[in-house]
């Protein structure tokens, strides 16, 4: 691969449980897996993979854990659980995975469960800061078409919501109204601010679509990170997702003045915030049908078309980084739907809940042992 490609890594959200109840032992998890670590509810447990530039390596780094998981899991009876909400009937208190964590607390207090859902959080590295937040800018323009992809969160508490993905909508974005970052000295004040005044705890409790990441936040950048694809499964498809993040950023570096939002767009940055923020309400909804606005214009178009139209636009990139095939499982989703789209179809047809999990679970085992 060329050197030019960009350093990826992952930080994975799970659900464990049986195949009809969310049972927590992430303090267990994160005892026994020197990788894994706790959620603040006790059903979620996360581990994060080393950053790589190679496809295939980064294939490995997901699947490993995953799979060593299972099969720890499977001895007592337990397994990994794909929904990104409390699929299953479920007890609505929180279940703190670390009793004397005042910050566990704090959420507790505050948010309760709405915080328990699993997701993919995606790192891409960059270490310059102008190119960082030209980044940040474009892909939280566009964050609502990955959510659209990953949805996986129709159910709650054994029954069927009216969201492809309910996690994002229950989901407590904190602050409310982030902006559109001009520069890192913006971002800086903006952080220092909202931890002054409250509306932050600390540099982690900054929880949205995308943010910037780095070894000493908000001082030290060298990363971005997508916060909004729902739990995927499907590593293939995750890569994908990856595959279409890294070259949509590539495809920015080359052309700056036509594709960040800052210079390409109609919109205020105000104006930007307001119209990202309801496509991603729209996307978690209805997902790859939902009815968006474009950050360049504000045109209308249907979510799976802009997809399309990106994809198309992307070809030429993905080629001179001998990267088109990472991108077909996505041009697998537009023509089959997404997960969730997959589950509502199975659930109208007339199975159950736990019926549609067991079966989604015997394909997470079968594909765990299939590479790219």
């Amino acid at each position: 691969m060329s050197e030019v490609n960009l350093y990826k890594g992952f930080e994975v959200e799970l659900f464990t449980g049986s195949f009809n109840s969310h049972i927590g032992i992430s303090a267990e998890i994160e005892k026994k897996f020197s990788n894994f670590v706790k959620e603040p509810d006790n059903r979620n447990v996360e581990y994060i993979t080393k950053p790589e530039i190679d496809y295939k390596l980064l294939y490995e780094r997901l699947i490993t854990p995953r799979k060593d998981l299972r099969k720890w899991l499977k001895n007592k009876g337990l397994t990994i659980i794909p929904s990104s909400t409390l699929c299953f009937r479920h007890d609505t208190k929180f279940q703190r995975s670390e009793i004397d964590n005042v910050y566990h607390q704090f959420i507790q207090d505050n948010y309760g469960i709405s915080i328990a859902t699993s997701s993919v959080h995606i790192n891409i590295g960059i270490d310059d800061l102008d190119k960082l937040f030209a980044a940040i800018r474009l892909i939280r323009a566009e964050a609502a078409l990955y959510l659209s992809i990953s949805a996986s969160s129709p159910f709650l508490n054994n029954k069927i919501t009216e969201n492809h993905s309910q996690r994002w909508i229950q989901f407590p974005k904190t602050p409310s109204k982030v902006p559109f970052f001009v520069n890192h000295s913006s971002y800086i004040d903006w952080i220092e601010e909202n931890i002054s005044n409250k509306n932050m705890q600390n540099i982690r409790h900054f929880w949205s679509s995308i943010r910037p990441n780095g070894p000493q936040r908000p001082l030290i950048l060298d990363r971005l990170e997508l916060r909004i694809c729902d739990f995927v499964h499907d590593i293939n498809l995750l890569l994908g997702i990856t595959a279409m993040l890294e070259l949509r950023i590539l495809n920015l570096f080359e052309n700056i003045n036509s594709l960040d939002p800052l210079t390409a767009s109609i919109f205020s940055i105000d104006e930007l915030s307001e119209i990202c923020d309801q496509n991603e309400i729209n996307a978690a909804k209805d997902s790859l049908n939902a009815e968006l606005i474009r950050w360049q214009d504000g045109k209308k178009i249907i979510c799976r078309e802009w997809i399309q139209n990106l994809l198309s636009d992307l070809t030429s990139t993905a080629k001179k980084f001998n990267m088109k095939h990472l991108l077909q499982p996505i041009h697998s989703v537009l023509e089959e739907g997404n997960q969730s789209m997959k589950w509502i179809n199975q659930y109208e047809k007339g199975l159950s809940i736990e019926q549609i999990m067991r079966s989604t679970i015997d394909d997470m085992i079968k594909n765990e042992d299939v590479s790219i």
